[in-house]
């Protein structure tokens, strides 16, 4: 069996994958490759798959396969996984820290004090006790977000078209968690129903002074509609840590606008997360060497 890891994941990986067969990470070789390990840099393209004539398994180390042609890998015969439960905790870690971060003014209490300024005054910090968390995709990460949210006060609702029931979040409609939210949070896969779901018209149903949070996918908001939001005051801020494009253009409008939080995708890329993910590749890889 020969194995290309193509994207980045925790060094120890391709050690353990030697009992499989032949493990590289050079790129050249995926003619030659029965198995193809992918996070999010890599997009499994219908050119990508025809590239590669010997391939039967592709695994994404991450949640969602928006990045493979699943539908077409599937025709050619190839089996695809992705890793969706050892992200979890790491982004809903990643979202409650920004979710702390915004209303206590960290980054700006840091880069006053760094330019030798004493903001006391200035920097009025509020609390998440109390307050209204809306989550968008009440999944894995969605339902990790809600137990730390409800450990600190919160009421939590949620919004998320394929759950029905839920222990910890009160399920409501998407126009009502739009409304009644002080915070919003995004953990949406990229499908053609969200793409783009949050935009001037959706923004338009939110509190005024609303904080947003998107973990989740770049693409599920109408970066121009978010900008314009931001110059308003209708949003608060954006915290983010997803784009259109990894990196973003340097004509993304979000990388302009004023009251943002802003991160290179860094979401499950803890070190524990990746051993996880090492560990459910392992998995796949054994029982798929059985089947």
């Amino acid at each position: 069996m020969n194995i290309l890891i193509s994207d980045a994941f925790d060094p120890s990986l391709p050690n353990r994958l030697k009992k499989f067969g032949q493990v590289t990470d050079d790129a050249s070789k995926l003619p030659e490759a029965d198995v193809v390990l992918i996070r999010s840099k890599t997009k499994c393209t219908k050119e990508y798959i025809d590239n590669a004539p010997n391939l039967k398994l592709i695994i994404r180390g991450g949640v969602g396969l928006d990045n493979v042609d699943a539908e077409y890998a599937k025709k050619k015969g190839i089996a695809v996984y992705n890793t969706p439960d050892a992200s979890s905790v790491a982004v809903a870690e990643l979202t409650f820290a920004m979710m702390l971060a915004v209303p206590n003014w960290l980054i700006e209490a840091h880069n006053t004090m760094m330019a030798g300024k004493w903001a006391k005054k200035e920097l009025k910090r509020t609390e998440l006790m109390g307050k209204t968390l809306g989550l968008i995709g009440t999944g894995r990460i969605g339902s990790e977000v809600a137990k730390r949210a409800l450990a600190f006060g919160m009421t939590v609702i949620g919004y998320d078209k394929y759950v029905t029931k839920s222990d910890t979040i009160k399920l409501k409609s998407l126009n009502e968690v739009l409304a009644e939210s002080d915070y919003i949070s995004l953990h949406v896969p990229l499908t053609d129903e969200t793409k783009g779901m949050i935009n001037k018209q959706t923004i338009g149903k939110m509190k005024d002074g609303v904080v947003l949070i998107n973990t989740g996918r770049g693409k599920c908001i109408v970066e121009e509609d978010i900008a314009e939001a931001l110059k308003s005051g209708k949003i608060k801020t954006y915290a983010t840590d997803v784009w259109c494009s990894d990196p973003p253009a340097d004509t993304c409008p979000i990388l302009k606008a004023p009251n943002v939080l802003l991160a290179p995708h860094i979401g499950a890329s803890t070190n524990e997360n990746l051993l996880r993910i090492g560990d459910t590749i392992v998995n796949i890889l054994e029982n798929f060497q059985q089947s």
